[in-house]
């Protein structure tokens, strides 16, 4: 069993929120994906923050490719 962590960064929080509802329709997962709120160096405002969404995939079972394309749409990325 490998130990396979997808992070997703989205632009903000709606965004974040809205692939945790939604990743779990789009993807069959395990358990429940982890929502980060990353602060970007020196910034202290909220505005000033990229959200993560951490996707535990303990069996390497979901797609790099299909979650870069799932992501895209809230204009995110899936960090590599």
């Amino acid at each position: 069993m490998s130990d396979v962590r997808h992070v997703l960064v989205l632009p903000d929080r709606d965004a974040a929120e809205e692939v945790i509802e939604a990743i779990g329709d789009h993807f069959a997962m395990n358990g429940e994906p982890q929502l980060v709120r990353d602060a970007l160096a020196g910034e202290d405002d909220a505005e000033d923050a990229q959200w993560l969404v951490v996707v535990e995939d303990p069996e390497g079972r979901l797609s790099p490719v299909e979650l870069d394309e799932f992501v895209a749409d809230w204009d995110g990325w899936r960090e590599s």
